[in-house]
């Protein structure tokens, strides 16, 4: 059965890729809500590893991820993140939390946790969302408006990534960034449940060589196009 409701896009795509970029700007241009689910999964391995429940406790995690106090709040042109009230917007894109989000994400109760939390962001916009993260085309919202699988070279992912990085203060060679986005990569694209790969309907782009002003250009008229199909005002 179609869903109701608002309008969803869904932007799936590897670290790099340029997904929260393009996302950011789409939702701007469009009047949508953004919900960024990376964030959400990177605010859950922040919480288990400030009460020590990355592994062991299934249980404790879950009931830790249930009770989760999320939002995002637009300041600044930023999508910023609060988790409990707190300003974790920066805390949770350091490789520490980074690769801990790789990890609980595999955990398929961890998903099942989460999901709920996800749609009812999306959902609750009154006039769309946009979503971006890993599974969103596949998993998530299997049913979106549109569906965008976003990818790049890994050198190019990995020189924004190291650049991202250095903005924060965060000092890695690019060598070391690379092996850490290799290891997500197989990570993310080898588990079980869940697994990073395109929707059988998602379209493809390329944003190696391509500035993200423009990757949003295309992905804003290719909406726009579905919009009005969908008789929307």
């Amino acid at each position: 059965m179609k869903r109701g409701g608002p309008f969803i896009v869904a932007i799936d795509g590897p670290a790099g890729a340029g997904k929260s970029t393009a996302a950011k700007v789409l939702a701007r241009r469009l009047g949508f809500t953004l919900v960024d689910t990376g964030a959400i999964y990177r605010c859950a391995a922040l919480a288990a590893l400030e009460h020590g429940l990355e592994s062991g406790d299934k249980g404790g995690l879950r009931a830790l991820l249930e009770g989760m106090r999320l939002e995002f709040r637009p300041i600044a042109e930023e999508n910023r993140v609060f988790l409990e009230g707190r300003d974790v917007s920066d805390r949770i894109r350091t490789p520490e939390v980074s690769m801990a989000a790789s990890r609980i994400s595999a955990d398929p109760s961890v998903r099942e946790a989460l999901l709920p939390l996800q749609r009812r962001l999306a959902l609750q916009a009154e006039r769309g969302s946009v979503l971006e993260g890993r599974d969103i085309g596949t998993v998530v919202f299997p049913d979106a408006d549109v569906k965008f699988f976003l990818h790049a070279s890994p050198e190019i992912r990995a020189r924004r990534r190291r650049e991202e990085l250095l903005h924060k203060g965060i000092a890695r060679s690019l060598e070391e960034v690379l092996a850490e986005q290799a290891k997500r990569d197989r990570d993310d694209s080898t588990r079980l449940v869940a697994p990073l790969r395109p929707a059988a309907d998602a379209l493809l782009l390329d944003s190696s060589l391509l500035p993200v002003s423009e990757v949003a250009a295309r992905m804003e008229e290719i909406i726009r196009d579905r919009w009005a199909q969908k008789g929307r005002p």
